[in-house]
């Protein structure tokens, strides 16, 4: 068979093995509607509730405050337009480095709803440019939500919630965060600093792909995006992803045991490659983002050498290795980073991002590090 190295963990990561057990019986012998009154129903309303607890817990919220979604996009999209339509927002400020989920959002309501969108700036590193933002929050009385990712899906670099929401509540303006990339990996406690919505998903930390969720603050009421039977307390309608949500719930329980040795050798691989890079390559590499300021998953690289990014990341697959050109959250081809441009990145390099997981390992990396060297030479 050949060798396959998978270092783009921040596009999804592999299932956990303890995981899909945890997940199999309930697509097998607990089948049951959780919206059943009968005891198969009963069954496996109880696993979906424990899950909830669990993830609720690890953010520091109510049960009542948590509901499952499809993902992390579905969460963003519900919590914006919900914003929109039933809590008066008539002003969304972004980063200019979000994810297309959230941007578009955001675009699409400033189409048909007529609100005002702003960007904020973000620095060369990625880092949200603060007084920038107070600049925006105390230039206009609308009433306003924020949406900021955690750590941005291609560069790693984090934000910090705590002083966003800071400023978000001096200006009493709704606050929103997707912490997709960062749920399980980095607390995000909704008790400890204000933060009115938040977005998670399972598949960043070995869990399912399919299911995620979506926090919003008790003394929020928004609608749902999609309506039905009015599961998940009339928020979102459907019948639940059972398996899914037993799933997610397990890779929070092992992130919630083991979280702090996984990221502490996730932390490793990534400055023992940065670190390789730089002695076999020197001037050749570069970094995007902050290395003491970002996702220990994520290190984006730029490559000053005469190949073309696409027969680049086309020779590293050829040798067995996936990684990818920037995020690989979006379908198509060719297409220009906007978070690469949002940084100034100077177009002549080439960026190949690769992100690590616990379960990767230095022969890994030393292979992929060889297989660098061939190609570029």
């Amino acid at each position: 068979m050949k060798r396959r190295v998978y270092l783009d963990n921040a596009a999804t990561t592999p299932i956990d093995s303890g995981v899909l057990e945890t997940m199999l019986p309930f697509l097998t012998q607990f089948y049951g509607n959780p919206s059943s009154t009968h005891e198969e129903g009963r069954i496996v309303r109880a696993a979906v509730e424990k899950s909830r607890r669990l993830i609720s817990k690890m953010i520091g919220a109510g049960n009542l405050e948590v509901f499952f979604t499809s993902g992390g996009t579905e969460a963003n999209n519900t919590i914006l337009k919900g914003a929109v339509r039933d809590l008066g927002v008539r002003r969304i400020l972004i980063s200019t480095i979000e994810h297309a989920c959230v941007k578009n959002a955001s675009l699409s309501l400033e189409r048909d709803c007529q609100i005002e969108l702003d960007f904020i700036k973000v620095n060369t590193e990625g880092t949200l440019d603060l007084l920038h933002l107070e600049n925006l929050l105390s230039s206009s009385d609308l009433k306003t939500l924020v949406s900021v990712m955690h750590s941005n899906n291609e560069i790693g670099t984090m934000q910090d919630l705590e002083q966003i929401s800071a400023l978000c509540k001096k200006y009493q303006a709704l606050f929103h965060t997707d912490t997709v990339q960062t749920f399980g990996y980095y607390p995000t406690p909704v008790n400890r600093f204000p933060i009115d919505f938040m977005s998670g998903s399972a598949h960043k930390l070995h869990g399912p792909k399919g299911i995620g969720f979506m926090y919003v603050n008790k003394s929020l009421h928004i609608h749902p995006l999609i309506d039905g039977g009015g599961q998940e307390r009339l928020l979102r309608s459907g019948t639940e992803n059972v398996a899914g949500i037993v799933g997610f719930g397990k890779a929070a329980e092992l992130f919630q045991e083991n979280g702090s040795s996984y990221l502490q050798q996730i932390q490793d691989l990534k400055k023992y490659f940065a670190g390789q890079l730089k002695e076999k390559f020197g001037n050749k590499v570069s970094f995007n983002g902050s290395l003491e300021n970002s996702h220990a998953k994520v290190l984006s690289v730029n490559f000053d050498i005469p190949i073309a990014n696409d027969m680049f990341l086309f020779r590293l697959d050829l040798e067995g290795i996936a990684v990818s050109g920037g995020s690989a959250c979006s379908s198509g081809a060719n297409k220009a980073s906007a978070v690469l441009q949002a940084i100034a990145l100077p177009n002549h390099l080439k960026t190949v991002r690769f992100s690590f997981s616990h379960s990767n390992t230095i022969e890994e990396l030393d292979y992929t590090i060889a297989v660098i060297q061939k190609i570029i030479d």
